[in-house]
């Protein structure tokens, strides 16, 4: 019972925080004129969302952080250096994807930190995450019970945790393009792993990265009241990059690389159709899709925005539900 009423009070502060910091910030983003430029090549609908007010993951970053010390100030949860792992990558790329909206907006275009740079600030995140990870005692190894392997990657296990953190976040980003549809899927994503951490029972501060995530539950939750359709503002790279590496980095902590791939499968599907079409294009000189992601390629073909949302989430929600029995083995 106090496992499920820490639970719940997590997400209970973590939303009520969020719906007022969205009513605090959304018309201060207006007032700052911080503003979204919408592609010209986008169906009309997406072009009257030009001006829409962007930099909206704040509403539940700043939630989150405040949420999280409140929970350890009143000793709910301890800091571990697993705990401590993924709100440094909460954070960090929080602060990576805020830099980059805030050159786009300053310069007026969709123009704002360079691959190079992106990539850069990536490697330094994800260094620091192999270097903490190591020092709590933990070893680079990815674990299959259900096939009985463990399997020791050395110095490449840094690497690997740099790919995973640069796909998850990119992945998120990619999915970011209808009212709703990024923060709802991370949002049923944070639950699974919620569920699936408690569990991992062998992992250190298993427990309070749980709890971490139901506090993201609550605050996506505050902030999707501002986001679905009509969106009165939008999560931008300061969240995208932020929810992507943060789910990453509870997957490889609680030793669910493989799980993760199946509670991550909307966004590696909408993130393989964009790599598809590119490379269609590059080589083909061919379209495979009408727009990518996908998410646009139905728009295309006449689906409502409303209605791609609500089928991706139920997707998304199936998906996560597999994850959860899939754990119990993997």
């Amino acid at each position: 019972m106090l496992v499920l009423a820490k639970a719940v009070l997590s997400m209970m502060i973590g939303f009520i925080l969020s719906v007022i910091f969205g009513c605090i910030m959304i018309p201060l983003l207006k007032r700052i004129n911080v503003k979204q430029k919408v592609s010209t090549y986008l169906k009309k609908s997406h072009r009257l969302k030009e001006g829409t007010p962007t930099m909206g993951g704040l509403i539940f970053i700043i939630p989150t952080i405040l949420t999280t010390i409140i929970l350890l100030v009143t000793n709910k949860i301890n800091m571990s250096h697993n705990l401590g792992i993924v709100m440094f990558v909460f954070i960090a790329y929080a602060i990576l994807g805020f830099l980059d909206d805030y050159l786009i907006i300053r310069r007026g275009n969709n123009i704002g930190l360079t691959e190079f740079q992106k990539l850069f600030g990536q490697i330094v995140i994800a260094l620091v995450f192999f270097f903490i990870f190591m020092k709590s005692g933990a070893t680079p190894t990815m674990e299959i019970t259900s096939l009985g392997l463990k399997i020791n990657m050395g110095w490449f296990y840094g690497i690997f945790i740099l790919f995973c953190l640069v796909a998850s976040s990119n992945a998120v980003n990619i999915t970011d393009g209808l009212d709703g549809l990024a923060g709802g899927l991370s949002l049923i994503a944070f639950l699974a792993l919620g569920l699936i951490s408690w569990n991992s029972l062998g992992i250190s501060g298993s427990s309070d990265i749980a709890i971490f995530c139901f506090v993201l539950f609550g605050t996506l939750l505050g902030f999707l009241l501002f986001n679905t359709y009509p969106a009165k503002v939008f999560m931008g790279d300061t969240g995208s990059l932020s929810l992507g590496a943060t789910l990453a980095s509870v997957a490889l902590i609680t030793k669910h690389e493989i799980t993760f791939i199946v509670i991550m499968g909307v966004f590696i599907f909408e993130t393989l159709v964009c790599i598809i079409q590119t490379v269609s294009m590059v080589w083909f000189h061919h379209k495979v899709f009408l727009m990518t992601p996908f998410h646009h390629h139905l728009e295309k073909l006449g689906w409502e925005e409303r209605d791609i949302v609500k089928f991706f989430w139920v997707i998304g929600l199936i998906l996560s539900m597999a994850a959860l029995i899939f754990s119990v083995w993997i």
